[in-house]
């Protein structure tokens, strides 16, 4: 079994076997796994014999998926410390200590998008520990994607969304929404072909973005099936298995 798949299945007890249906469109764990050791290589320090890594990762999540977290925050973070340290030895890289995760909340993120920033930790006779932060925090999303800096990102106000289904409209709020035939959802289609949490609509950088979740029909826009997040214009046709779903901004 490889380390991130024994890191899944362990994450997967956390959550009481719920791991692949609860992660599907929000952050997931073992996609933040990647990404810091992505970090973690990114930020090493090259000495004659040794390559030194930082040791504390600042993991910023949208106030959405850090609540999703918020039961078992630790021990996720002990378990994704456990694999850094697993990953720094496969690959001869040195740490100056055990790797620690943090989370904290930041509201520019969307839901789905998160950021890692990177430090190291070392002893000091005189002061104690003395932190060094590399001053970069990247933002990555669920959909792979690699965004700016958190620092110099700009997320303009999107308008109000609005969505007409069957003549009825439905305003989508800065949260966005999710569509689909479960209850559970914020825009409830009544259609066999459309999945229980078929597509989701959220604000992204001033515009309005369509993703699929994973549905067993797909998503498409005028027409035409997406593979991706897909930006929403005024006047868009969603379909969604055999509904269709208007588009318009307020």
């Amino acid at each position: 079994m490889s380390v991130l798949r024994n890191l899944e299945s362990k994450i997967a007890g956390l959550v009481e076997g719920t791991f692949s249906r609860a992660f599907r469109s929000e952050v997931r764990p073992v996609e933040i796994a990647r990404k810091l050791a992505r970090e973690m290589e990114e930020h090493k320090s090259l000495s004659l014999s040794r390559a030194y890594v930082p040791n504390e990762y600042r993991v910023f999540l949208s106030p959405r998926d850090r609540q999703r977290f918020a039961d078992y925050e630790p021990a996720l973070a002990d378990e994704l410390a456990g694999y850094l340290l697993e990953h720094a030895r496969r690959e001869r890289l040195v740490l100056l200590a055990r790797p620690v995760i943090e989370f904290e909340t930041d509201d520019r993120l969307g839901l789905g998008e998160f950021g890692i920033q990177t430090g190291v930790v070392r002893a000091d006779d005189a002061r104690g520990s003395v932190a060094e932060q590399s001053g970069r925090t990247m933002i990555y999303s669920a959909a792979g994607r690699v965004a700016a800096p958190l620092e110099e990102r700009a997320r303009p106000r999107a308008q109000t969304a609005l969505l007409r289904l069957d003549g009825r409209p439905f305003v989508i709020g800065p949260a966005g929404a999710t569509l689909g035939r479960s209850r559970q959802c914020d825009v409830v289609l009544d259609d066999p072909n459309v999945s229980r949490q078929h597509a989701e609509i959220r604000p992204r950088g001033g515009s309005w973005v369509l993703s699929d979740l994973g549905s067993t029909n797909g998503s498409s826009v005028n027409g035409r099936r997406i593979n991706g997040p897909e930006v929403l214009r005024r006047g868009d046709e969603i379909t969604l298995g055999t509904s269709v779903v208007g588009f318009d901004l307020e």
